[in-house]
């Protein structure tokens, strides 16, 4: 029998309550038919684990959802990227330190621009406390793009995000390679490899 509409409400606020705040769904709740769960252990530069940002793929959706700390206040670009490793003394080809270089691009299936790609998702805001609680849910992230041959991670920038929103008033070219690329979120703070969940 199908569910009225306020049930189907409850349920999703109910997946997103649980992801939030870093609870495992039990496995007799019929939410959890045909779905799948991953999660990303997140770290600084020093190795400090801030957090675990968790994800409940489940049909066409992806729950994302953590919470984390240590972080400096306000709002981080914060994306899934196409590699799974979390190098914080990765280098470019010239052989600068460029922490979490390892994980590559922002996850792009469909080879767009930014904000639509794969791994593109809202904001993280962090509270003057350092503190930051997110849940959101996409319908691009599936289990083939975040558990490919190389594997995926999920990369918290220091700089907002600006989705490439460069409207011709400020410029007449639009957004630049860089904001299509990234948003314009600078360098990479935080990394978490994300890898299925039991």
């Amino acid at each position: 029998m199908r569910q009225p509409p306020s049930s189907r409400i409850i349920a999703v606020l109910a997946i997103f309550a649980t992801i939030a705040a870093g609870a495992a769904a039990s496995a007799s709740t019929p939410e959890r038919s045909g779905s799948t769960d991953a999660e990303a252990i997140v770290h600084d530069v020093t190795g400090e684990v801030l957090g675990t940002v968790r994800f409940h793929l489940f049909h066409s959706k992806t729950f994302v959802g953590g919470k984390l700390t240590g972080l400096s206040h306000g709002f981080h670009g914060f994306h899934v990227h196409a590699v799974g490793i979390c190098d914080p003394n990765a280098t470019d080809p010239s052989g600068v330190v460029v922490p979490y270089l390892s994980a590559g691009r922002h996850l792009d299936v469909e080879h767009v621009g930014h904000p639509r790609h794969t791994g593109d998702l809202p904001s993280l805001y962090v509270s003057a406390n350092g503190t930051a609680t997110t849940a959101t849910e996409n319908d691009r992230l599936t289990a083939a793009a975040l558990f490919d041959a190389d594997g995926s991670a999920i990369i918290i920038h220091a700089l907002p995000d600006n989705f490439a929103r460069i409207p011709t008033r400020y410029s007449a070219t639009g957004p630049d390679a860089e904001t299509l690329a990234t948003g314009d979120s600078g360098g990479r703070v935080a990394c978490g490899v994300i890898v299925p969940s039991h």
